[in-house]
């Protein structure tokens, strides 16, 4: 089965896009047909043919072609949005200065008394002729409106500009029956009532009317170039030009024509042209773009460079290792792309309206002429409330009310390292109130590291240089660890030999030297030493496992050596999205395979809702769907390979972006930073974005429901309301225009927004979705020297953690730094005199 786009000319409405869909829907092979009138593309899933397709589509007076993906550099949409306003311009101005003059002489003359030309004073018939060429000129300006409207009778498919050519032609061939009626009355030899009948025409009206909509069209189309601005923004961060190194000579060409395995050099200040491994140098860059993450990385040789990003500072060469489509930021557009040219569910209930809207309208047009008719009043007045039914009913807006603010908030998205594939998943996570977590690699760092060493009658470096080289061969995750604590502290490994190394259930046992060491669990030290614990130390070990944290016990043939404490660290952000979450009253779940204690000693550390532990991984899916029942809307966040499924089964699926390949692919949102705080925020753009739509589809049917009855002229009777059908038309561009101006308003938005300056910890003071006050707490990083192992680690967190204004504290003698997740507004020399106290040094 695939999935094909096409380029669709022609739509002009809702009414529109829904006989596209439903023709095409017929078609043999079709399973499914989804058409966004915003962007004017098609995406048809199945197995028909291109031609099948094209030719239903041709079927109902549209048109329509194959869409090619394009080279990255091509700004298609750009391009498009520009050509449609320069279009629309040209034919603006043309028929401006043509109204302008019609105006004068219908209005300015006719009304007000304003001077003409000699040989048209008084020449009733004459200037009737003048209104009636300049009105034809402006008609023929605007003769697109004419052909739409006339090919959607043509085909039983009325549209937006069924609607406008028919009011238009309505008011022209009234005046052009008042203007024979005015020749008659002359050769009778009755001025007066000539001159009377010049009042009666509507070539103005007439003309009027598909300027103000061009007018709107004008307005709508600089706003619908605006909604691609985050699209635009990303295709343009790829340079034009590159420069690479061959034969040892420095080259520029094309950034298109870099090929994988060119050496590639980019300078400070230049935008890098493609995927690639550093290989040379150094450099500071800015990867805002792809990520969202505003301050910069630092690059060294063997780290991955993403193209599109900028280089702050530094001269570097790397090789190429994706180019092209295959790029980090070609992936992230096509992602932007693929949702902004899908269909949300929501935009199925103004389909079905548009379906009907167009026949509806037309229906009480006639009525209207009919009723007024009926009631006694003139021909003219009464066809002048059908034309204004006609020409003030808008089905352009419900159509654009979904895809524009769909558009925005995919874009928003993007800029903020949020990746909606589709629009379903953006309208998705607006409606979630269960959030399920993965735990390892998604609440916690996925790292295993020695948190606790502790030692009976041995030096600490000596009992970790021994376990250490016991391990050094091993890729375990505890071995990585243990490995990882003796390089970080300096101590020697590698000088002692191994020897009668075996490996069984609960542990590990080798000569080390000339002598053998015993590293596991209780169970397996006292299988093989004979040896028991003492009080103390089953107590030391019975805490540190009620902390989730693994229990290693070292021992010689004779007497237990120390035990070391392994645990998988929690991310900084994590204690701080999680209480974000349950603020926005979502209720929170930890699925894990992890051993109950580990687990919920984390749920504790995070104030997560409900634990599920000890689950094997084939089991997470139906946990979900468990979950499910009773219509929550469950969202999935997982990394791994066995979080694929539960990421499928889930109502939404939010995958780490540095995860594993298959839980991006299964998921539906993607997070491009490794970083939990973007599954509130892209909840809460959800939910902005899902409220964007409805004001947009209140708004649209609203204007319909008072606009239609006060054009018919409904509140004359009640309170001497009369619409002039030119007053209609202003109305029905300007409705388009909020509509497009009202889904603008979410590029305002900041979803990740956390804080703002001033004191560390200051309260951003914004309402949420719910209208409460929304006190987000923020996380501070300082860097520390002078700390060299856990024990210095644990007391620098410990003395922080005891300041009241700290809700936790993440602090590593390996990274050289405190992640510090504050609860209240605190000065920063505060906590620095807190760590200079403790005899470190704050840097």
């Amino acid at each position: 089965m695939e999935k094909r786009k096409y380029k669709i000319s022609g739509m002009s409405c809702a009414a529109c896009v829904a006989r596209v869909e439903k023709s095409v829907g017929a078609v043999a092979g079709v399973d499914s047909c989804e058409v966004n009138l915003l962007l004017g593309t098609m995406a048809v899933v199945g197995t028909a043919s291109e031609d099948s397709v094209v030719a239903a589509v041709t079927a109902v007076g549209y048109g329509a072609s194959p869409e090619s993906e394009g080279k990255l550099g091509k700004a298609n949409e750009k391009d498009g949005s520009e050509r449609e306003i320069r279009t629309v311009s040209v034919r603006l101005i043309a028929s401006v200065t043509i109204l302008l003059l019609l105006m004068y002489v219908s209005m300015g003359h006719v009304m007000w008394g304003w001077r003409l030309p000699t040989f048209l004073s008084g020449n009733y018939i004459a200037i009737a002729l003048v209104q009636l060429l300049l009105s034809v000129v402006i008609l023929v300006i605007n003769k697109h409106f004419f052909v739409n409207g006339l090919k959607g009778i043509v085909h039983l498919a009325p549209n937006m500009d069924t609607l406008v050519s028919l009011g238009v032609i309505a008011s022209f061939t009234y005046s052009l029956a008042i203007l024979f009626a005015m020749t008659e009355s002359l050769m009778l030899g009755d001025t007066e009532s000539t001159k009377h009948m010049l009042h009666g025409l509507y070539f103005e009206s007439a003309s009027m009317i598909p300027v103000l909509i061009t007018v709107g069209k004008l307005l709508e189309a600089r706003a619908k170039g605006k909604t691609t601005t985050a699209i635009k923004s990303l295709m343009d961060l790829t340079p034009k030009i590159a420069t690479v190194e061959r034969e040892g000579v420095e080259i520029s060409i094309p950034a298109s024509e870099i090929r994988v395995g060119d050496t590639v050099i980019v300078r400070r200040g230049e935008n890098i042209p493609s995927d690639g491994e550093l290989i040379f140098g150094e450099l500071a860059v800015d990867e805002s773009a792809l990520t969202g993450e505003s301050m910069p990385r630092d690059k060294e040789i063997g780290d991955v460079l993403f193209g599109g990003t900028c280089v702050l500072s530094g001269y570097a060469k790397f090789r190429a290792t994706k180019v092209g489509e295959e790029t980090a930021i070609a992936e992230v557009i096509k992602m932007v792309r693929e949702a902004s040219g899908s269909k949300a569910p929501i935009a199925k209930v103004a389909d079905k309206v548009a379906g009907a809207f167009v026949p509806a309208v037309l229906f009480i047009a006639l009525i209207t002429v009919a009723v007024w008719l009926i009631s006694g009043t003139e021909f003219g007045f009464s066809l002048a409330r059908g034309v204004c039914v006609l020409v003030i009913s808008c089905p352009c807006a419900l159509g654009l009310a979904t895809p524009v603010a769909i558009m925005v908030g995919s874009g928003v998205g993007a800029k903020n390292g949020l990746l909606f594939k589709t629009a379903t998943s953006l309208e998705g996570a607006g409606r979630v109130n269960v959030v399920a977590f993965d735990k390892t690699g998604t609440l916690t760092l996925g790292e295993p590291s020695v948190s606790e060493v502790i030692t009976y009658g041995i030096d600490t470096s000596e009992l970790i240089a021994a376990v250490a080289t016991m391990e050094r061969a091993s890729e375990h995750p505890i071995a990585r660890a243990i490995v990882s604590y003796a390089e970080s502290d300096g101590i020697d490994f590698t000088s002692q030999p191994v020897s009668d190394f075996s490996a069984e259930s609960g542990g590990i046992r080798a000569r080390v030297g000339e002598e053998i060491y015993y590293c596991g669990n209780a169970k397996y030290i006292h299988g093989y030493t004979g040896i028991d614990l003492s009080d103390e130390m089953r107590s030391s070990i019975d805490a540190l496992s009620s902390e989730g944290k693994t229990v290693l016990i070292c021992a010689s043939e004779s007497r237990i050596l120390g035990i070391i404490a392994v645990y998988d660290r929690l991310k900084p952000d994590s204690k701080e999205s999680v209480a974000l979450l349950k603020k926005m009253g979502i209720e929170t779940v930890m699925i894990t395979g992890d051993n109950k204690n580990a687990a919920e000693f984390v749920a504790r550390q995070l104030g997560i809702d409900t634990v599920i532990s000890e689950v094997l991984p084939g089991d997470k899916a139906e946990i979900v769907k468990r979950l499910k029942n009773g219509g929550k809307r469950v969202c999935m966040v997982g990394d791994g390979i066995n979080d694929s499924v539960a990421l499928t089964e889930a109502d939404l699926g939010i995958a780490i972006g540095r995860g594993t390949d298959i839980a991006v692919e299964s998921a539906s949102v993607v997070l491009t930073r490794s970083e939990l705080s973007g599954v509130p925020a892209a909840i809460k753009l959800g939910r902005r974005t899902l409220l964007n739509i409805y004001e947009n589809l209140f708004w649209a049917f609203c204007y319909n429901i008072v606009g239609i009855p006060l054009a018919a002229g409904a509140f004359i009777p009640l309170f001497g309301w009369e619409l002039e059908p030119m007053f209609g038309a202003i109305a029905m561009s300007v409705s388009s225009f909020i509509v497009v101006m009202n889904a603008l308003r979410l590029n305002l938005y900041h979803p990740t927004e956390k804080a703002s300056n001033g004191k560390v910890g200051e309260r951003t003071g914004k309402r949420n979705e719910n209208n409460t006050e929304e006190n987000i707490m923020k996380t501070v990083t300082i860097k520390i020297e002078g700390m060299m192992c856990p024990h210095c680690s644990g007391r620098v967190k410990g003395l922080l953690e005891a300041h009241s204004s700290v809700a936790s504290a993440d602090v590593s003698h390996e990274r050289k730094n405190a992640i510090i997740t504050l609860s209240a507004d605190v000065e920063i020399d505060e906590l620095e005199k807190i760590i200079k106290d403790a005899g470190y040094q704050v840097v």
